[in-house]
């Protein structure tokens, strides 16, 4: 178990086989009687009889969205509400988010904004969700001009990660899972992406312990910096490595195409390819993150049709824009990131047509 260290709240994230069935677990951060599970209708059939059996002292509702990032949007959210009044779930009710990355963020908002604020629990089964999404309290739904402007900080009671959950995940999740973690050891942990490059296999492969290992690494360091800079004021801007290109990316397809880890996959080439002619980072170094992203059969281009034009105007509607200029988490090194906007325009322009172009030929 990890803790995320925080001056007002903190709180555990169990990682480990079986946890779905645990009844003590869950019991020990309820509050109330009333619990509200909000998964989607891909989720569901897979685990919400599991849980529900865990939660036998409590009087347990559910509400079942429908599956896809399309659907992280205000409307979703009100019939969260919608669903919340009609029991109606009181103060002291506990919203348990039982799902991926989009789950836990439209449940987080909810449970946020819900009668100013009710207990919420965290239960992510994809690995993006149980490396990053789920752990830090960001939460958020879209907007048809920019991927979650909409949003609040609210933290979970705690998080329970159920690495069985990731034995019916496609091959597609798990490889934009897989994303986010090679994100953990660009960012700040020279060490452990070393460790990936070596055991990469282990994790396409579905390895317990590979993967238990590279979760628990992700969420210590994500909880470290978290714990440091909670509402995300400087260090940890940090977390969105190739995110300002990657939201750019589901911005202009319409959140219907292309998951988040692998725009992710793609913007953190494309930062780290912007480092390379800001002579941050060697081409040699490139090479290495393009290898294990290829290794990980993530895509290395954006999506043919967007134009470096589209991706400046989604770009500059991001949280990270200060006073009309673009911030970048760039590179110094493997391991060693860092946010700007002290950077050549011009630069970053030829990092947008060079990707734009090797997405044409692509074709």
């Amino acid at each position: 178990m990890l803790t995320v260290e925080l001056d007002a709240h903190s709180y555990p994230i169990y990682i480990g086989p079986g946890l779905l069935s645990s009844a003590e677990i869950f019991g020990s951060h309820i509050t109330g009687s009333q619990v509200m599970v909000v998964t989607n209708d891909c989720v569901s059939p897979l685990y919400l009889e599991t849980l529900t059996k865990a939660l036998g002292n409590f009087d347990v509702y559910t509400k079942i969205l429908p599956d896809g990032e399309q659907y992280k949007n205000v409307d979703t959210l009100t019939s969260i509400f919608d669903a919340l009044m009609e029991i109606p779930c009181d103060r002291q009710c506990t919203v348990i988010a039982l799902g991926g990355g989009v789950v836990g963020d439209i449940a987080g908002f909810a449970a946020a904004c819900y009668q100013r604020g009710v207990a919420l629990i965290q239960v992510p089964t994809t690995l993006l969700a149980q490396v990053d999404s789920s752990v830090g309290g960001k939460t958020a739904v879209n907007h048809a001009m920019g991927k979650n402007m909409i949003g609040a900080f609210y933290q979970p009671k705690a998080v329970i990660a159920d690495t069985n959950t990731l034995d019916t995940l496609p091959d597609r999740e798990l490889r934009a899972g897989i994303a986010e973690v090679i994100k953990y050891g660009l960012l700040g942990d020279y060490e452990f992406f070393e460790w990936l490059e070596v055991n990469i296999n282990d994790l396409l492969n579905r390895s317990q312990s590979g993967l238990i290992f590279a979760i628990e690494r992700s969420c210590q360091n994500k909880a470290q910096i978290v714990a440091r800079d909670e509402r995300e004021k400087g260090e940890r801007a940090l977390l969105n490595l190739g995110h300002t290109f990657a939201h750019a990316i589901e911005t202009a397809t319409n959140y219907s195409s292309w998951l988040h880890g692998e725009a992710v996959a793609v913007g953190m080439l494309m930062a780290a390819d912007l480092s390379v002619r800001l002579n941050n980072i060697s081409g040699k170094e490139l090479a290495r993150i393009a290898a294990i992203i290829e290794h990980s059969k993530l895509p290395r281009t954006p999506p043919p049709g967007v134009s470096p034009d589209q991706f400046i105007t989604h770009m500059s509607v991001d949280k990270k824009v200060e006073r009309g200029n673009i911030r970048l988490v760039l590179l110094r090194a493997i391991g060693q990131a860092y946010l700007s906007d002290d950077y050549p325009a011009s630069k970053l322009n030829e990092t947008l047509q060079h990707f734009c172009a090797k997405s044409r030929e692509a074709i």
